[in-house]
């Protein structure tokens, strides 16, 4: 299996950095019996590969190299690859970079690495034979990319930052077919589209007669991309060492701590 890392974005809503927002440090782990603080995006390398996957590709921009040196000089659990997204075109763009590793007979998962998630094995939760969503419940749906579903869970839906979003329920991952990515890549690839969401390609993969699925499995979901995710989520990675102690490798899920996502910026 394959999971797929959209590293690229130039993270704007949290700079200046001096670094990929990627390595924010958030939390810590114990290596070697010392503790070190772990990097945001190894929450999600963490995720995928409780949820099966096996290999990572990490789509990064040409001045990204600091992702290259911290993940390639590692052992993780998994084979990882790097491809080089120029210019940030988006989430679709992002994704599609790694069309040359995927093939049709495996399976793919997307997340985004700024992002803490809960419960850690969702992903196994979602089904290896079609496109599906791992949802998480919001607050504020208008901020992030909400699925509308009906009751057996289909998706009628992506609304994209929609004011009005009907639901409540906004997705955090993604797993698919390597035979629908492909689909999906050839749709997005058509002159008439070049969608920079990821949202409106589903909402016109569904309209062509494509299906997909919601699977409400997510608990809760912060993303550390702005000042007040990454507050949030040292804190409450604070407060968990505080009645633990500090040597904690894995942290915690807090409900209704969610934040604006899906700009890849």
């Amino acid at each position: 299996m394959w999971g797929i890392i959209p590293a690229a974005g130039s993270g704007s809503r949290i700079q200046p950095l001096a670094f990929s927002k990627e390595l924010l440090p958030v939390g810590n782990r114990m290596a070697n019996g010392r503790e070190e603080p772990r990097a945001v995006s190894e929450y999600l390398v963490e995720r995928m590969i409780a949820g099966g996957a096996d290999k990572l590709c990490f789509v990064i921009a040409p001045n990204k190299t600091d992702i290259l040196e911290y993940y390639g000089g590692r052992q993780w659990g998994a084979e990882i690859a790097f491809v080089c997204q120029p210019r940030p075109c988006g989430l679709c763009d992002a994704i599609f970079r790694a069309a040359s590793f995927i093939h049709e007979s495996e399976t793919v998962v997307i997340g985004l690495p700024d992002t803490i998630w809960q419960p850690e094995d969702a992903l196994r939760q979602l089904p290896d034979d079609e496109l599906s969503f791992l949802l998480f419940p919001v607050e504020h749906p208008e901020l992030f990319d909400a699925v509308e579903t009906d009751e057996d869970g289909r998706v009628r839906r992506v609304h994209v930052k929609a004011p009005s979003a009907p639901t409540r329920w906004i997705w955090g991952a993604i797993k698919m077919p390597g035979s629908v990515f492909h689909a999906l890549h050839a749709l997005w690839s058509r002159s008439d589209r070049g969608d920079e969401f990821f949202g409106t390609l589903v909402n016109a993969w569904i309209d062509e007669g494509g299906r997909a699925k919601g699977i409400r499995a997510g608990t809760s979901y912060i993303d550390t991309g702005t000042l007040s995710g990454y507050r949030a989520a040292m804190g409450m990675l604070g407060t968990r060492e505080e009645q633990f102690g500090s040597s904690m490798s894995k942290e915690e899920g807090t409900s209704g701590n969610e934040f604006a996502i899906g700009d890849y910026r």
